[in-house]
């Protein structure tokens, strides 16, 4: 689990293709010396296992899969991403829940800066999938940063940001229709489920309960 707190921004210094699937290399200047092989890190809000792990780079495998479905289909060596490691159990809980599953992908419309101000305005369009988990107000995570949603006008996502998220994210080096990832709040979709009253699979029976001795 993370919570959308990026640590560092790595960059991608090669991408192979490896049978079906794509290895990537990304370095990185303190992230990978606390990572071992099969460590799970947060790239851009994918989770992936950690692969070749040396001091200052480690490797991660792509399924197909993850590459069409993902921000990852603009990747390219000199990319910038954003880097994350779990959430320790004893950690400060900061952002709010993230899996590191992506939902869906989003489109950059613009990245501007706010009129006689240091921060900035982020305009994301969102697919119906992921815009009926969306409010005022409520946590989403865009290329797996946890961001606070502004304004919301059907599917067109706004977000102020500061500087220092510009500074510590891959934020700045995006552009005007470029895919981005996203991951809805977990509670909403929890919160959904729960509202349709789904019955249990095989509920008990009075009788049953009987026969059991309650």
């Amino acid at each position: 689990m993370f919570t959308g707190i990026i640590e560092e921004v790595g960059k991608v210094v090669k991408i192979e293709q490896r049978g079906e699937n794509r290895r990537i290399t990304v370095e990185a200047a303190t992230t990978p010396k606390e990572l071992g092989t099969g460590h799970s890190i947060a790239v851009s809000g994918v989770c992936l296992t950690a692969l070749d792990i040396k001091p200052k780079s480690f490797c991660a495998d792509l399924a197909p899969e993850t590459w069409v479905r993902t921000s990852f289909s603009r990747m390219h060596e000199g990319a910038l991403v954003n880097l994350e490691l779990p959430m320790k159990a004893n950690g400060r809980f900061d952002g709010h829940i993230v899996q590191g599953h992506v939902d869906g992908v989003g489109k950059l419309i613009e990245f501007e800066r706010i009129a006689d101000s240091e921060n900035w305005w982020l305009h994301i369009e969102i697919p119906s999938a992921i815009e009926k988990y969306t409010v005022f107000k409520g946590s989403i995570s865009i290329e797996g940063i946890s961001l606070t949603v502004a304004k919301l006008e059907r599917n067109r996502c706004t977000i102020a940001i500061i500087p220092h998220t510009v500074e510590m994210t891959n934020l700045g080096s995006l552009k005007p229709g470029d895919p981005v990832n996203l991951e809805a709040d977990l509670i909403a979709k929890y919160v959904e489920k729960m509202m349709k009253g789904e019955p249990a699979q095989n509920p008990l029976t009075v009788a049953e309960l009987v026969e059991q001795g309650f």
